[in-house]
């Protein structure tokens, strides 16, 4: 398809889920106009809303509903497209949507049982675990708890679910899912080349292709220097606002995968009464995060070279 053809198909689709949206929020009593805002913050995983609370002040049917909004606007727009198209059976086999849908149901129900004690029953524990989580993983950045209250468990689970976020192809920001695929893939054929006999060979199947050695080991190389850089700057970012905040270390490490997630959700350390080092470190992370790393270091290395990037 030609990149006309490309932009139209995913304003479409975007429109499409957008409508939806907007009369699924309307119709189970948010008012049109942040129905039609939380609508589309919702779908592009921006986290914006029109209440100071975010969403806390709605009730659970709203909170709910929002809930596939965030996943649908993680998952690649090739998918949607492949849905919308009739192709139920290769949408519910792309890599990316199984494991972005095996992240969220595992998700909820590891951090609905480790709320335990911070709610009074289960439901409870559910409702704000399920839906701090689904923000956390898709990006999104929307909140209705108090996370700096929760146990530091808790907190990583969300810190590990913005550090790899939502699928390539999708408005969702962190590593990808793609990538941690890959490397979970480039793992298993590792250690599957350590039991086999010399100068014996396997196929390499990554999303219904097969790739030579060569071009797997290409994959998994670019997706592990990819990680281990968002890893450094991650790194920096902690370093960062220890020396610079009063934030115990669960919630600075909370708050920098935040920041370079690009998701939103907060401990509180995240205000204007922050230190300038701190905002800096956090627009570098945002920033970076939201670029990713090699067209940052393109960028660099244009301005240091003198030469244009265009």
């Amino acid at each position: 398809p030609s990149i006309m053809s490309t932009v139209k198909s995913i304003w479409w689709i975007f429109l499409l889920y957008t409508a939806i949206a907007i009369i699924l929020l309307f119709v189970a009593g948010m008012p049109l106009w942040e129905a039609i805002n939380h609508a589309m913050t919702g779908l592009s995983t921006g986290g914006f809303s029109v209440k100071d609370d975010s969403m806390a002040s709605y009730g659970a049917v709203i909170q709910i509903l929002l809930i596939p909004v965030m996943v649908a606007g993680a998952i690649s727009f090739a998918a949607h497209y492949d849905l919308l198209n009739g192709k139920i059976k290769k949408f519910f086999k792309d890599a990316q949507t199984q494991a972005l849908l095996l992240l969220v149901f595992s998700g909820m129900v590891v951090l609905t049982l480790l709320n335990m004690d911070s709610y009074s029953t289960f439901m409870q524990s559910f409702k704000y675990s399920a839906f701090q989580f689904a923000s956390a993983l898709t990006c999104t950045g929307f909140q209705t708890a108090n996370i700096a209250s929760w146990a530091p468990s808790s907190k990583m689970i969300l810190s590990f679910a913005m550090v790899v976020g939502g699928a390539a192809g999708s408005t969702a920001g962190g590593i990808k899912l793609f990538r941690m695929i890959l490397l979970a893939k480039g793992t298993g054929w590792r250690i599957r080349e350590l039991f086999l006999p010399p100068n014996s060979s396997f196929s390499h199947k990554l999303g219904g292709k097969t790739l030579s050695d060569k071009e797997a080991m290409e994959e998994v190389n670019e997706a592990a220097i990819m990680s281990f850089m968002w890893m450094i700057l991650l790194f920096v970012g902690i370093i960062i606002l220890l020396l610079t905040t009063s934030g115990t270390l669960d919630n600075v490490i909370f708050e920098v995968c935040s920041a370079q997630g690009n998701v939103g959700l907060s401990t509180g350390i995240t205000s204007a009464g922050m230190s300038p080092a701190a905002k800096v470190m956090l627009i570098i992370n945002m920033w970076v995060g939201r670029l990713e790393i090699i067209p940052i270091l393109v960028f660099l290395r244009s301005i240091i070279s003198g030469h244009s990037i265009f």
